[in-house]
């Protein structure tokens, strides 16, 4: 009973092992799905390609000056992203599957050499008997005493850089770690691939970064998804007033906090102001403001504008010029406050 206890927990071990290698491919795989068919070969993407493919593009126009077209440009963005996405992910499974490399038959020590090793103990006879029988290996590390290294549970006479490795159960040359997001040991056999899966990973990431971060940065809130609705219709660049008061509504106005975590952003997360693209039809407009007698009886019992708090009132009154409201699909703006 015994044995198949610890049969089953072995099994069990292993399957868990691969639950970090299969949460990376379910990334990768993601990845690669959400670039190429949702980013750029999904419905009216292509202004994307053109444009991510521009600087290869450029780069190729010195080559080939003929090469003006966006259709190249969009076969080069892809075509270097698969170069990428390739190197990438056949070294990462080289490092999963190459199988580290153990000591040489040299190394281990023949049933008599262990018998007479376990009879000596461990006192000065059993590093004697350890340096006979390395002393033609090609050993010259020692252990922190002096001593010759020697694994117990292998049996063997470690090479220089070699160690034992807890998970695998066994020597490894030039063992560096084990890695669980590849499920192996890091070695002597598989040490260049992994340093080459490092190394793709931050390219493939950088790339991704910097052909797709214009499209991140247009779809990085949730009104972008869903627009809000105001009363007179759905905009989702009601709430936005240009690229730079929209990072001082957030991170605020000291620069000097900006990169800490401290809470600096302006207003009190319930009264925001908007830049509404059509003027609101149940909203009063200027006259009937100042003069009460124009205002209908429907327009009396109208919500009261909630006054703006300082830190956003001079967000509106710092010259709200036509660059700063590049945001919004409508050069004719008004600025109002929705409560």
């Amino acid at each position: 009973m015994a044995p198949s206890g610890s049969c089953m927990k072995r099994t069990c071990q292993r399957v868990l092992h691969w639950i970090p290698v299969l949460f990376i491919s379910v990334i990768v795989a993601w990845s690669y799905y959400a670039y190429v068919f949702q980013l750029c070969i999904g419905k009216g993407r292509s202004r994307f390609i053109s444009h991510a493919g521009m600087k290869l593009l450029m780069i190729m126009q010195r080559v080939l000056p003929s090469a003006a077209s966006p259709v190249i440009a969009s076969v080069a963005t892809l075509l270097a992203y698969h170069v990428i996405f390739i190197l990438f992910t056949w070294s990462y499974m080289k490092t999963i599957f190459t199988a580290p490399m153990t000591p040489q038959k040299e190394f281990h020590l023949s049933h008599a050499d262990r018998e007479h090793l376990e009879r000596e103990g461990r006192g000065e006879a059993h590093q004697e008997i350890l340096k006979r029988l390395a002393k033609d290996l090609p050993i010259y590390t020692r252990t922190m005493s002096g001593g010759i290294r020697y694994c117990d549970r292998c049996q063997l006479l470690k090479p220089d850089r070699s160690h034992h490795c807890s998970v695998c159960d066994k020597c490894i040359l030039k063992m560096d770690h084990h890695c669980p997001w590849v499920n192996n040991c890091v070695g002597f056999s598989n040490y260049k691939f992994f340093v080459l899966f490092l190394g793709y990973s931050v390219l493939y990431c950088m790339f991704i970064t910097a052909t797709d971060v214009r499209y991140f940065i247009l779809f990085w809130t949730v009104e972008a998804f869903r627009a809000p609705a105001f009363r007179h219709g759905t905009d989702k660049n009601g709430f936005s007033l240009g690229l730079s008061k929209n990072i001082r509504q957030v991170f605020g106005d000291e620069k000097k906090y900006w990169l800490l975590p401290v809470f600096t952003s302006l207003g009190d997360g319930c009264s925001f102001p908007t830049c509404l693209v059509n003027q609101d039809p149940e909203q009063p407009n200027s006259a009937s403001r100042h003069n009460p007698s124009v205002m209908s009886s429907e327009e009396t019992h109208s919500f009261p504008a909630r006054p703006l708090r300082d830190s956003q009132t001079h967000l509106l009154s710092d010259g709200a010029s036509q660059n700063d409201l590049r945001g919004t699909s409508n050069p004719a703006v008004t600025i109002e406050n929705e409560t």
